[in-house]
């Protein structure tokens, strides 16, 4: 099933991704194309602005989500090292599908082949 939310995409994410998702049919708000070289409190501000799901590739946003306890709409965090691109791009597509109802006003990890899934 194909969410039915925005997400906001972090300067971290790779490119590729964004133009991966968006051929996909996601739509996604990259920080890199529309204001560049924002510090993380302001980039969440505008995940929460626009109630989307952020994806990001920095560890960072943990830390304001769980220790500054600071508002949000969903962060995917992608920590995948070593894996083909290709082989990434379709992996995160397929849990952004598969646990799209899930996704929203949770705080995902996604390590290698596997998916954690925290709500706060």
């Amino acid at each position: 099933m194909q969410p039915d939310y925005l997400f906001v995409a972090d300067e971290s994410v790779d490119y590729n991704l964004i133009i991966f998702l968006r051929n996909k049919g996601l739509v996604v708000y990259s920080i890199i194309e529309k204001v560049p070289s924002l510090d993380d409190l302001d980039v969440l501000k505008i995940a929460v602005d626009k109630n989307a799901v952020l994806i990001t590739e920095d560890k960072d946003f943990g830390e304001l989500i769980f220790k500054l306890d600071l508002p949000h709409k969903g962060v995917f965090l992608i920590r995948i090292v070593g894996m083909h691109p290709e082989e990434k791009t379709k992996l995160i597509l397929h849990f952004i599908l598969k646990f799209s109802d899930e996704l929203p006003n949770s705080f995902t990890v996604v390590k290698q082949r596997k998916l954690r899934i925290r709500k706060k």
